[in-house]
């Protein structure tokens, strides 16, 4: 059967100076093969950079075509073809480029450089081979921050994207109107075709707009791609397209889902296909990076693979491209066999201490109470502690896992488990287990609530937070486990107000325990269901402005000291929801430089509704992000990273005001790769 190549719009920012190209759906297994070399990134040159006597030049090594160390025009595309180096060659993403100099103080005016890139790669290994650039690398880096540099340094390369060819800069290079202009006009004098500005940062994006030279943008490019890796990976498994959201709660282990929807919450899979574009900490492709499962977007993936709906599969999603064919019979048979083997990843790392039934205020919470209110409240109470300079994090309290436990033993929960789990088809039938997890939810919504628990509620709601709308929030102990995200699988109730409506809450968030993709998670990840307990976090409510996900390193794995940051306007439940693209930039902790991937494409925005609940109301401006609150949030991230002993983190946040809200912080759970 054949396979599948759909075209893939340009992911790589090719950066000036020899730094490396963003690859924006590279993860750190293939990152080189998207990626330029540089030696500035991490302070020394890399060793297969360096030249040492008697060993071959880059050129030589790369079976360069032509000798000539430069050009002083390129009047053909054959003659860019012979000084260009190519990524990725025969693949969509190949992307032939050629690096440049403007020398600004040659006599009697200012020359350009077409530069032999597979020679030289890097503009300083030219500079100092033709004699042009002495001193170390101040003298170097004074050409990417002064106004009155003597060198301009570029890249030129084609874009198939766009059928056309763009110049651009390195992202941090701090690029003037005047010096932008200056390469405008040189590159029209010297390069045979027309040439298109491409802006790295938000802030060349204002120099280009100071300019008056139209620019094209890495997030308009992103827009018109056909294909992104979110998580990278093969699987064998039963391809099903689900038209309709609604439809998965009948997904089996085994199957390779084509959603023309992106659902909150998903019962586990063997992989994931979505024609609908979204931001890459999404709580669906969280937990497939949890489970270890092949996830990307493909445009038109329901028409592209109907031929194949409903046979057995084998999927791979590889930083540059995805592949699907029939699978073999041996495939089939392993992948069947495989699926029936449960898993044990997680389940003994669940700690839970059900001792206490004392509400406990979230400010006397550490880390190391995730024993009694989970990691959720828990890392909350933890990033208080730490004090953060212009982080906050909203007022609330814990119900423990001990409050839980003594309600459901009220209840008989064990006896009504069991009975479930001895109905006839219970385990082989997965509507059977839809129907009767959502019967026992039921009755634990309506269970009555023993007389001095909801007083000693209502007491604490009252005298802490002064009876304020709440969030009601999950905090099981069957989250953010080794290789266990839990992700969006538990129920949160938005801005309850009203003491009956905070009992109802409580309960709400309970049952959520029997949630059904709850259940079938750790049923595929060989949790034990009888050793989770909810402890619930009853939390300030707060009208943000904005909202979103950071997550404290690239999350594809691609630009090593960047932050991924996901904002949408409003209350952020559909950030993390994945229903439409949010706006989604990089932040390089090197260069400081902001990368907008995506601008936010909704039109209207969640805020508290007077009587409870939330609203929709139309957004007066798209644009979330500036960067002045690029750089607050990332340097937010970074100092509740060190909290947390330096691991990657997946942080929540919201604005009010000037201040910026911590919702929650949790590891970055991604499945070990086999």
């Amino acid at each position: 059967m054949p396979s599948h190549h759909p075209g893939f719009a340009g992911r790589a920012a090719w950066r000036a100076a020899g730094y490396m190209a963003l690859a924006l759906a590279a993860s750190s297994a293939s990152a080189q093969l998207a990626r330029k070399p540089s030696m500035y990134e991490d302070g020394r040159a890399p060793q297969e950079l360096i030249a040492r006597p008697g060993s071959p030049s880059p050129a030589q090594a790369m079976g360069n075509h032509s000798s000539q160390p430069f050009a002083a025009d390129l009047m053909s595309h054959a003659a860019f073809d012979q000084l260009a180096r190519v990524y990725n060659a025969g693949t969509p993403l190949a992307q032939p480029h050629v690096i440049f100099v403007i020398d600004r103080q040659a006599q009697p005016a200012a020359r350009l450089y077409f530069i032999n890139t597979p020679r030289f790669q890097l503009h300083d290994r030219f500079l100092r081979e033709q004699g042009l650039l002495r001193g170390g690398r101040e003298a170097l880096n004074r050409n990417y921050r002064d106004a009155g540099r003597r060198f301009i340094l570029g890249t030129l390369s084609w874009q198939p994207q766009i059928n056309g060819f763009v110049y651009e800069f390195w992202e941090g290079d701090q690029l003037t109107a005047s010096l932008l202009r200056e390469t405008e006009a040189q590159l029209r004098s010297h390069f045979f075709a027309a040439v298109q500005f491409k802006a790295n940062a938000s802030a060349q994006e204002q120099v280009a707009v100071a300019a008056g030279i139209p620019a094209v943008t890495q997030s308009a490019l992103i827009g018109q791609q056909r294909f992104l890796p979110l998580n990278t990976g093969q699987a064998v498994g039963h391809l099903r397209l689900v038209d309709d959201i609604d439809q998965v709660h009948d997904l089996l282990p085994s199957d390779i889902v084509v959603l023309r929807q992106v659902p909150i919450a998903l019962p586990p899979v063997a992989g994931v296909l979505t024609e609908q574009p979204s931001t890459m900490v999404s709580h669906v492709n969280l937990l497939a990076k949890g489970w270890g499962v092949p996830n990307a977007y493909v445009r038109d993936a329901s028409q592209l693979l109907a031929a194949y709906n409903g046979q057995w599969v084998h999927l791979a999603v590889s930083a540059k491209d995805y592949q699907l064919r029939a699978a073999t019979d041996a495939e089939r048979d392993q992948a069947i066999t495989r699926s029936k083997i449960k898993r044990s990843i997680a389940g003994a790392s669940i700690q839970k201490d059900t001792h206490s039934t004392a509400l406990q205020p979230l400010a006397a919470l550490r880390a190391a109470n995730r024993r009694q209110c989970g990691a959720k409240a828990a890392n909350l109470g933890e990033v208080r502690h730490a004090g953060i300079a212009g982080v906050s994090v909203p007022h609330g309290f814990c119900l423990p896992f001990g409050a839980y436990a003594t309600a459901m033993q009220r209840f008989g929960l064990a006896e009504k488990v069991a009975r479930m789990q001895q109905q006839p088809g219970f385990d082989s039938d997965a509507a059977v287990r839809r129907n009767a997890l959502a019967a026992l939810r039921a009755e634990i919504e309506q269970m009555p609530l023993d007389a001095a628990f909801a007083s000693s509620l209502q007491a604490r709601w009252t005298s802490q937070l002064q009876q304020a709308g709440v969030f009601v929030r999950s905090s099981s102990s069957s989250e953010d486990l080794p290789g266990f995200s839990g992700a969006g699988l538990y129920t949160t109730v938005p801005h309850v107000k009203g003491e009956a409506a905070l009992l109802d809450a409580v309960r709400k968030v309970w049952a959520s325990v029997f949630n059904f993709e709850a259940w079938e998670a750790r049923r595929a990840a060989g949790i034990a269901q009888d050793a989770v307990a909810m402890a619930v976090l009853v939390q300030q409510a707060v009208d943000s402005e904005a909202s979103g996900v950071m997550v404290t390193r690239d999350p594809l794995g691609s630009t090593p000291h960047s932050i991924f940051i996901a904002a949408k306007r409003g209350i952020g439940i559909r950030v993390v929801e994945g229903r439409r693209v949010a706006e989604q930039v990089l932040y390089s902790r090197r260069s400081q430089a902001v990368q907008v991937l995506s601008r936010s494409a909704e039109d209207t925005e969640l805020r508290l509704a007077p009587g409870g609940g939330v609203q929709e109301v139309a957004v007066a401006q798209r644009q979330v992000l500036s960067d002045a609150l690029v750089k607050r949030l990332a340097h937010a991230g970074a100092a509740i990273e060190k909290q947390f002993g330096g691991r990657t983190q997946d942080i929540e946040w919201a604005i009010a005001g000037d201040q910026i809200l911590v919702l929650q912080s949790r590891p970055l759970v991604q499945a070990a790769r086999p």
